[in-house]
């Protein structure tokens, strides 16, 4: 019988918890990781909620990792060696596809991912397979950077992507409609790109109080406001030249189209429930005002190296970022304090 180890085990929707089970073998051309840090996304919460299509139960989740080499396997031929800390995204590129091959992995037709197609970093020890050393998202992490920092750099790497698509420049005024980690990490990326005026709205005054630390230029509560009243007077009538859709909310798409400066770029960035895809977003408006609606999803390893980099140089505020480090053993405390919008960031330490 393997070495034991603690891990989260979902095994169905709101039935989880932190159990003993075996640490996993060393794969023969991957590596075993101990896991120093893993961040709480919102798609880990949509998972323990409702459950996912490419997760089958009992399974342990876990995505945003950070990990320290200790054993290598038998026909492992990478360049990291033990003792080694990584900062491991969960993308694993097929290599083979159209996109691959011209260097656009944004837009792999055949990636699998870390916490899906392998078991995710909820646990002391997470094995990474060949084919993530291979075609995967690993960065070393620099000396003297935090462990817990660098589990950000996987949810910042779609920012950057999104951003880039979007090319938000200096002088420009950008919303972002959601406060959450995902809306303050855009936040402060727009900033180091140079934007003028930066508006964050959101239904929840928890997490706008939350936000309001890291100076946006206005705040405003959607849930008792008019949204579009408050953004085109902050505008001069104009409207924002650039709007993220940092949430799950298909109303705020079709707000975005109502609002968006003549011209603008519209970043659609959380991706919405599936009976709530099809919202009714006027045409007409996106035609006559010449509006850019631009979709994002994943990122390349450039966009990876690019946040660490970000990151390590203090452009990102990590520590502000993640408010809550807790225990492993804490995850249920912790969960139920990121569903309430009590929390920014949360980062599990085994």
């Amino acid at each position: 019988m393997n070495e034991l180890m603690h891990a989260l085990i979902v095994r169905a929707p709101m039935d989880y918890n932190v159990e003993k089970t075996e640490v996993p073998r060393v794969p023969d051309g991957g590596l075993l990781l101990k896991v120093l840090a893993c961040g709480l996304c919102g798609s880990d919460l949509r998972t323990l909620r409702s459950g996912h299509r490419k997760v089958n139960f009992p399974f342990t989740i876990g995505h945003e990792i950070c990990g320290q080499v200790v054993e290598t396997g038998r026909s492992y031929r990478g360049n990291w060696r033990k003792g080694e800390i990584l900062a491991v995204s969960p993308l694993v590129y097929c290599g083979e596809c159209l996109f691959c091959r011209k260097e656009q992995y944004e837009f792999c037709t055949g990636y699998r991912e870390i916490a899906q197609a392998w078991t995710g970093g909820f646990s002391e020890y997470i094995a990474l397979p060949e084919e993530a050393i291979q075609h995967g998202t690993i960065q070393p992490v620099p000396k003297g950077m935090d462990p817990v920092h660098a589990t950000l750099v996987e949810p910042l790497s779609s920012c950057i992507n999104a951003q880039e698509k979007g090319n938000i420049a200096p002088g420009e005024t950008v919303l972002i409609i959601g406060a959450g980690p995902v809306g303050t990490l855009h936040l402060e990326l727009a900033r180091s790109r140079g934007a003028d005026q930066i508006i964050v709205a959101d239904i929840s005054e928890d997490r706008l109080k939350l936000i309001e630390t890291f100076h946006p230029d206005l705040l405003i509560n959607s849930s008792s406001r008019d949204l579009n009243e408050e953004v085109l007077r902050a505008t001069n009538g104009y409207g924002p030249d650039v709007i993220i859709t940092a949430n799950p909310d298909p109303s705020t798409l079709v707000q975005s189209v109502e609002i968006c400066r003549k011209g603008g770029r519209i970043l659609i960035f959380g991706g919405l429930p599936k009976d709530k895809a099809t919202p009714g977003v006027n045409m007409n408006t996106v035609h006559y005002n010449a509006l850019h609606l631009i979709g994002t999803t994943i990122f390349a390893p450039r966009h990876n190296a690019i946040a660490l980099q970000l990151i390590m140089n203090g452009k990102i505020s990590a520590g502000k970022i993640i408010s809550h480090q807790l225990k492993l053993s804490d995850f249920n405390e912790g969960t139920k304090l990121a569903l309430e919008g009590k929390a920014l960031k949360i980062v599990f330490l085994p």
